[in-house]
C-alpha cells in the first residue's frame, strides 16, 4: 500500500480502489461460490472422518477446507470495502495457510499408499514418509502462520510488514521445497514398483481395490492442484 494512502478505510475520492492492495473490488460471486464449495468439502470431510474414524486425515484436509472458506469470507469483505484491514487479514492469512493443511493430509496418505502397493520398493519405511514430510509441513505452517502475524499487525510500520512478508514468503518456498521432494520420492517409488511388477517379491498376491486406485489417483490430483497453487502463492508474494 503507498505510504499516501495508509490512513484509508474506504472507497472515497482520495481513497480510491485503485490504490488498494488488489486495485479493484473482489468479485463477490466467484468468491461466494469458493467458499460455498469449501465450506461443503469441510463439512462432507468431518461426516466421512467420524463414519470412517480416519480422524488425523479428515481434521487436515477438513481445517484446510475451512480455512479455505474464511479466507474467501474475507474477500468478500473485501467486496463490500476494499479497503478492510480486517478483510485483508483473514484472506491473506488463511489462503496462505489453508492448502498446507491439505499438504498434510496428503503426506499422511503416503506409508498407506507405500505399505497398499509395496513396501519393497520404497527407499525409505513407510513410517518415515509422515515423520518427515509432516514435520516439514508444520514447519511450513509455524513460518507462515508467524510472517501473517507480523504482516497483519504491522499496520503503518512497513518495516514490520516487510519482515512479515518476507516470512511468509519464505514458509511458502519450503512448503514448496517439500512437495516438490516428496513428488520426487513418490514418482521415484512408482517407477521402481513399476519395473519390478514381474518379480517375485511383488507377485505375492497383492490385489488393489479400484476404490483405492481411484483414492490414490484423486490424491494425486490434488497434490498437483496444490503444488501449482503453492507456486503461484510463492511468486505473487514474492
Amino acid at each position: 500500500m503507498p505510504r499516501g494512502f495508509a490512513a484509508c478505510v474506504e472507497v472515497t475520492p482520495a481513497c480510491p480502489v485503485e490504490a488498494t492492495t488488489y486495485g479493484y473490488y473482489p468479485a463477490l460471486g466467484t468468491n461466494a461460490a469458493l467458499l460455498a464449495f469449501n465450506a461443503l468439502f469441510c463439512l462432507g470431510q468431518i461426516a466421512i472422518g467420524l463414519k470412517t474414524k480416519v480422524y488425523f486425515y479428515s481434521f487436515a484436509i477438513a481445517a484446510g477446507c475451512l480455512l479455505e472458506a474464511l479466507g474467501y469470507a474475507g474477500r468478500i469483505i473485501m467486496h463490500d470495502n476494499p479497503w478492510s484491514d480486517s478483510g485483508m487479514r483473514l484472506q491473506i492469512v488463511c489462503l496462505i495457510i489453508g492448502p498446507s493443511f491439505i499438504a498434510g493430509g496428503i503426506y499422511l496418505t503416503l506409508k498407506h499408499f507405500i505399505r497398499l502397493n509395496g513396501p519393497e520398493h520404497s527407499r525409505l519405511k513407510p513410517e518415515l514418509y509422515t515423520w518427515i514430510f509432516i514435520g516439514c509441513d508444520i514447519g511450513s505452517i509455524c513460518l507462515q502462520a508467524i510472517g501473517g502475524g507480523l504482516a497483519g499487525a504491522a499496520k503503518d510500520n512497513l518495516k514490520l510488514l516487510k519482515t512479515g512478508n518476507n516470512i511468509i514468503i519464505a514458509g511458502i518456498a519450503f512448503q514448496v521445497v517439500t512437495m516438490v521432494f516428496c513428488g520426487v520420492l513418490t514418482a521415484d517409488y512408482s517407477i521402481r514398483r513399476y519395473r519390478n511388477r514381474s518379480s517375485k517379491s511383488a507377485s505375492k498376491g497383492r490385489t488393489v481395490d479400484s476404490k483405492a486406485v481411484m483414492f490414490q489417483m484423486g490424491v494425486a490430483f490434488a497434490y498437483l492442484t496444490v503444488l501449482i497453487r503453492c507456486i503461484y502463492r510463492y511468486v505473487d508474494s514474492a
